[in-house]
């Protein structure tokens, strides 16, 4: 894989290294479009000079500033939950919780596409380990089943997955966990801030926030797109991964800039749904555009939108070609996503505007007919 260089802010539009200019950006996930908010940038400018560079240390040594209290107090409130904890990216979070709350006497399900930081931090536990069929409800009843004979058992799903834009099953997996005596675990990094009426997430956009136990998810997408991630969930469950998750506890905290980002950020959301509720119709927009020009098109109603191509030459020369036209977009393949799924992973952000969308596809019709993925 190869990096480009961009010379700018993220944004919708942006300025590459070496001259490229005025090119549309398709693949961040900059969904809400706060990475170059005035006011998100305004916040860490006054976190910065008041709080510092930095805290050279972990939490429990002298890292712990008001703004970061402040910061876990609100993330709580917006997921409706009793406490959250902070960590210096979301995948910490994961390689942080299931070792800290689960033993051998334990069983932890986990469908089989979850993220590759549910997967490995899965692995740092000692807990009997099962896999489901992706979004199979009748695979995850058999091993949940099979896991009765476990003390604990919690069911581990992407609350959106990021590679096909399809958003799990909530509304089955609670009720399978209740029938069964299942606690249910979300990572909503593709999902906080922009699903659900008020940006809340799957399980609001589903019906679920009293069923699900324990959410993570990032601070560096949607919500000013920085760093950072966190649990939310149950005080007693936040209260032992502050002694016991690793990632937490040999983590410096997170820097006062980014803590500002993602407090402002989260501001703007409870302050108005507007931001939140944008993105479906823009979503809409592109999907039907591409649909109806001869695209497949991954997922249901999520701003992710794979555009499936099959072939990974294929996804490589059309992104190519698409940057040519002032698009940016990335291809995807093995091992990324499996053989012969190939694709190119579109992304909508509310700071699209019609015109770019329309664009978009237009370069996607004219680069898939030069290379015959169109007829």
């Amino acid at each position: 894989k190869s990096e480009r260089v961009i010379a700018s802010r993220q944004g919708p539009h942006l300025r590459l290294a070496g001259g490229g200019a005025g090119i549309l950006n398709f693949c961040a996930n900059n969904y809400l479009g706060l990475s170059s908010h005035p006011e998100v940038i305004r916040a860490a400018v006054e976190a910065l000079e008041k709080f510092g560079a930095g805290l050279s240390s972990v939490r429990f040594i002298c890292g712990t500033q008001s703004i970061h209290k402040d910061l876990e107090e609100k993330i709580a409130r917006f997921h409706q939950r009793e406490d959250a904890i902070l960590y210096a990216s979301c995948f910490d979070a994961n390689a942080g919780i299931f070792e800290a709350l689960l033993t051998p006497e334990d069983a932890v399900l986990s469908d089989e596409l979850n993220h590759a930081s549910i997967i490995d931090g899965i692995r740092l536990c000692k807990a009997n380990k099962y896999r489901y069929k992706h979004m199979d409800m009748q695979d995850l009843e058999a091993k949940l089943q099979d896991a009765q004979k476990h003390r604990l058992r919690l069911v581990a799903t992407d609350g959106a997955f990021s590679m096909d834009g399809d958003i799990a099953p909530l509304r089955e997996i609670c009720q399978l966990a209740q029938k069964y005596d299942a606690l249910v675990f979300i990572d909503e990094c593709h999902a906080t801030g922009f699903l659900g009426p008020n940006g809340r997430g799957t399980d609001e956009l589903l019906g679920v926030m009293d069923k699900v136990t324990i959410i993570n998810s990032t601070l560096g997408k949607a919500l000013g797109g920085a760093a950072g991630g966190y649990t939310t969930g149950p005080k007693p469950l936040i209260d032992l991964l502050r002694q016991r998750s690793r990632p937490y506890l040999f983590s410096n905290s997170l820097p006062p800039a980014v803590v500002g980002c993602a407090s402002k950020a989260l501001d703007l959301l409870m302050e108005s749904n507007a931001i939140a509720q944008s993105m479906a119709a823009k979503t809409q927009r592109f999907r039907s555009k591409m649909t109806a020009a001869g695209f497949t098109i991954s997922g249901k109603d999520h701003p992710i939108c794979p555009v499936m191509l099959g072939d990974a030459r294929l996804a490589a020369v059309m992104a190519e070609d698409m940057l040519n036209r002032g698009i940016y977009v990335i291809g995807f393949s093995y091992p990324v996503v499996p053989k012969g799924k190939a694709r190119i992973r579109v992304q909508i952000s509310a700071v699209h505007s019609d015109e770019d969308i329309d664009r978009c596809v237009e370069a996607f019709t004219e680069v898939g007919r030069k290379h015959g993925a169109l007829p």
